[in-house]
């Protein structure tokens, strides 16, 4: 595989000709994850505290190791199964802090200038249900899409190969004349391993985190990287 590293400020090399169907993630490339980093490793933290008597780093030890027993697993991204396991109501918790949930803002641009030239788009992501649930109603992105396809759906989350094979059945989708963009390295090198032709890494994830470009694959700061590239012909 060419895994061209460096961070790129333009489409070059990348033709709008080659592509079929657009597959996107949700959390950190078409949504700001700051919501994301805010819930998980400061606002809950706060409650599990709370709720133990604890301070607030040691809840957020704790925290990281339940996180990290279940990673990789589709209980990592279970808001039910958080609602059991800490005894706070996660969905609940998030309407809560609804209002931090929102677009990137190159993500509408993005997308209509994807439908403009008549490819599909997908968004692929670990999200739960009920998380995506709010997500979606609180930015209308499911508007600019043909369809949301969550882990839960498929059985396994994106990191994981057989997420893939999966994925492509139910969205019959060319590997080869696929488009895949996510923040998540885990996430690409199993699309990539799978045949995946374009992945692309989202290096700007949160508006308060600098871009952490990918060592090993394609980065883009801003979805108009590749706006720039040659349309299609229609």
């Amino acid at each position: 595989m060419d895994h061209r590293p460096s961070t790129i400020s333009s489409g070059n090399g990348f033709d709008w000709s080659e592509i079929d169907d657009v597959l996107l993630d949700m959390d950190g490339t078409l949504l700001d994850r700051h919501f994301d980093d805010f819930f998980f490793e400061e606002e809950l933290p706060r409650r599990y505290a709370a709720l133990h008597g604890l301070g607030i780093d040691k809840a957020l030890k704790h925290l990281l190791v339940m996180y990290r027993s279940v990673e990789g697993e589709l209980d990592w991204t279970d808001l039910h199964y958080w609602t059991r396991r800490l005894g706070i109501d996660l969905v609940a918790l998030t309407k809560e802090f609804d209002h931090l949930i929102t677009l990137h803002p190159d993500a509408v641009d993005f997308l209509a200038h994807v439908r403009a030239q008549g490819k599909r788009v997908h968004v692929v992501t670990n999200a739960h249900e009920s998380g995506i649930a709010i997500k979606v109603s609180r930015t209308g992105v499911d508007q600019y899409v043909d369809g949301i396809l969550n882990a839960f759906q498929v059985g396994y989350l994106k990191m994981r190969p057989q997420f893939w094979p999966a994925c492509q059945r139910l969205l019959g989708f060319d590997p080869g004349r696929s488009l895949y963009i996510d923040d998540d390295e885990a996430c690409l090198a199993a699309a990539d391993w799978y045949g995946i032709a374009h992945v692309y890494h989202r290096s700007k994830s949160s508006s308060r985190v600098p871009p952490q470009p990918s060592e090993r694959y394609r980065s883009i700061e801003s979805l108009h990287a590749l706006m720039a590239a040659p349309l299609a012909d229609r």
